[in-house]
């Protein structure tokens, strides 16, 4: 019961980077990108990067009204050689 609790209401409301990059299921790079882009906001404590609970909901909600999408371009295959 008390584990319940505590996932519930965790202690922090910052994340580590990297374990929030492993649960979404996407590169260091890509996330790198995404903060380079002004898309992620993180906190830099003593050299070790967290993003809040509430930057995490932020951008949700603007990937889900579509900000960020692009029309996605398949690449054109190379001619092949004879």
């Amino acid at each position: 019961m008390e584990l319940l609790q505590a996932l519930a209401n965790p202690a922090s409301n910052l994340l580590a980077l990297e374990k929030f990059t492993q649960e979404i299921g996407l590169t260091s790079t890509t996330i790198w990108r995404f903060r380079q882009r002004g898309w992620l906001k993180t906190v830099n404590i003593c050299g070790r990067l967290y993003i809040s609970r509430e930057e995490i909901k932020r951008f949700e909600e603007r990937a889900a009204r579509g900000e960020f999408s692009k029309t996605h371009a398949a690449p054109k295959r190379k001619a092949r050689e004879k």
